[in-house]
């Protein structure tokens, strides 16, 4: 078996209820095409192409890119070495899905490249840190710049958890599967994406302060102001940004 390379965070799973489970989240059938984010020893990728018609599967790792199509004589699989987060999504067909073990590290970019890109996904699958899944599933009361970042494309739920020590090697904490199912059309209209992440990003700039606060040094305007507009929205100014829905968000943005 080929060694996990610690500075790329791998980790091999080889569970197959798991990977089974994984391939089943994203409801995949024969005339799809599913994009596979870092498919190591290939072994989520045999799941794959037992439910799709084509598999692309993009690789950084050079070695495991080279020997990774003999695995898998005669099937619909290609095969890129590149890093994900310069792959031309544009040349996937329209609803493709992705399913991915992605590395701990590089999971927000993965899923803000994904969510943002012009040929977005149908369906997006990925087994992740379970602190990060259950982030990005979260409620308000709990939310983050990620969630609402996740939620305002896509539909999120939560699949099965992965204890560390099915992985080799185990990584320190247990993974959990989360399933993004894209919208079709996001919460936010894109003429308002701008104003309505700056908002956002003004609100969790100081997270542990109330939104009074933290909105007025966020946006560089005096807390009156900013008292103003949360009563506009029906708001406290006692709130603070974990506390807030995208709605609560989309109301706010709209009285600025």
């Amino acid at each position: 078996m080929t060694a996990p390379k610690k500075s790329l965070g791998q980790h091999w799973l080889r569970d197959r209820e798991i990977l089974a489970h994984i391939a089943d989240c994203a409801d995949i059938e024969p005339k799809d095409t599913v994009l596979e984010i870092g498919p190591g020893l290939g072994t989520l990728t045999a799941e794959l192409l037992r439910r799709a018609g084509r598999v692309v599967a993009v690789e950084f790792d050079s070695d495991l890119a080279r020997k990774l199509p003999a695995q898998f004589p005669g099937k619909e699989l290609e095969v890129v070495h590149q890093d994900i987060l310069s792959f031309d999504l544009s040349t996937l067909p329209v609803g493709y899905k992705v399913v991915a073990n992605v590395p701990y590290y590089i999971t927000a970019k993965i899923v803000n490249l994904l969510t943002n890109a012009q040929n977005k996904p149908a369906t997006i699958v990925l087994l992740v840190q379970r602190e990060v899944a259950q982030r990005l599933a979260a409620l308000p009361g709990d939310m983050s710049i990620l969630a609402i970042s996740a939620q305002v494309f896509a539909d999120v739920s939560l699949g099965d958890i992965v204890p560390a020590a099915l992985f080799t090697p185990p990584p320190k904490v247990d993974s959990q599967v989360v399933i993004l199912q894209m919208r079709e059309q996001p919460l936010v209209k894109p003429a308002d994406e701008k104003a309505f992440f700056r908002f956002v990003k003004a609100g969790f700039s100081a997270k542990r302060k109330k939104l009074r606060s933290s909105l007025s040094g966020g946006l560089g305007i005096s807390k009156q102001e900013v008292e103003e507009m949360l009563r506009s929205a029906n708001l406290s100014p006692d709130a603070r940004a974990e506390d807030l829905s995208i709605d609560d968000w989309l109301r706010l943005a709209s009285h600025n």
